[in-house]
């Protein structure tokens, strides 16, 4: 497909994650101007099984088998279609809504990157499932994704009670700059709640029985003014983006050894369902020190959705 800011390959398999996946959108993103591909890679029996069909003793087997897959796949069609109903009775345009059922050629993981990189803006997919990779933990699915999709925006939903409270973790990078930006297109909508939050953290985090590394204050409050001076930017950009600015709030706070562990814990006690992080952090330095922090808010906040962009 042509390259879309606002479209969204869906992965679907069928489950009740898959289920949940599509509510999570339906919920969350903004209709008006949506372009939405709900996506299944399925998984045939092997051409290789049918040549059984000339022995006798293997018919009535071979019969089993046609019935299951032809039930597997009329599942998946029948899935498609309510997901698809899902969407435009939350305000989609019918015709923005397509289902695209693709026999396994490559791999399923390969052949999903090969679709999402047609041109989509965004790519969905649930913690697990994804068929014939369900035994698969979330982290190795999301992390062959994460790594092969490149650039392309990730929203893994989890299963957190449904709402519109996002936290957004800024760094101050053009990362989360980013990120923030995307977030605000996809969600539009005055009726979304936004808390930009940000770690500042001092070498006396990371080393804590070395006091004599510990950031003098008037360089945290320098930091802290400069984050205030971001955290205004983003918010002219969610504001213009269709969000009230009474609903935006803010929270700076030091002294954590964990980043990902402080926005996970922040996003339970304000009670967000998602998380937003950007894909890569201030510095390839901090990368190298602190590991990077949106790999481990997708396997650490287990519960909640999180958007890497």
């Amino acid at each position: 497909m042509t390259k879309h800011s606002k479209s969204i390959l869906v992965l679907a398999d069928g489950s009740e994650r898959s289920l949940k996946t599509v509510q999570y959108l339906c919920n969350t993103l903004s209709p008006d101007g949506f372009q939405v591909v709900l996506f299944h890679v399925f998984d045939p029996v092997p051409e290789c099984y049918w040549d059984l069909e000339n022995q006798p003793e293997k018919k009535d087997a071979i019969r089993q088998l046609r019935s299951w897959e032809e039930q597997k796949r009329k599942h998946i069609e029948n899935f498609m279609e309510n997901a698809r109903t899902l969407f435009v009775n939350s305000g989609f345009d019918p015709s923005s809504i397509k289902v695209k059922i693709r026999n396994r050629q490559a791999g399923i993981a390969r052949d999903i990157v090969k679709e999402a990189e047609t041109g989509y803006g965004a790519v969905a997919m649930a913690r697990h499932g994804f068929g014939a990779l369900v035994s698969f933990s979330m982290g190795s699915v999301a992390s062959k994704l994460f790594s092969k999709i490149g650039v392309i925006p990730l929203i893994i939903v989890g299963d957190s009670p449904l709402n519109k409270k996002i936290l957004l973790a800024v760094d101050g990078s053009e990362s989360s700059e980013k990120m923030a930006e995307f977030v605000g297109s996809y969600i539009g909508g005055a009726d979304h709640e936004v808390v930009l939050f940000h770690v500042i953290r001092g070498f006396d985090a990371i080393i804590p029985e070395c006091p004599d590394l510990k950031i003098p204050m008037d360089r945290f409050e320098l930091a802290r003014m400069e984050m205030e001076t971001f955290f205004d930017a983003l918010k002219e950009k969610l504001v213009r983006a269709g969000l009230d600015p009474s609903k935006i709030s803010q929270k700076i706070i030091s002294g954590e050894f964990s980043r990902a562990g402080a926005i996970i814990r922040e996003a339970k006690e304000n009670r967000c369902s998602a998380i937003a992080v950007g894909r890569r952090g201030i510095s390839n330095v901090e990368a190298f020190l602190l590991g990077r922090v949106s790999n481990k808010v997708i396997h650490g906040g287990s519960h909640h959705t999180v958007w890497v962009v």
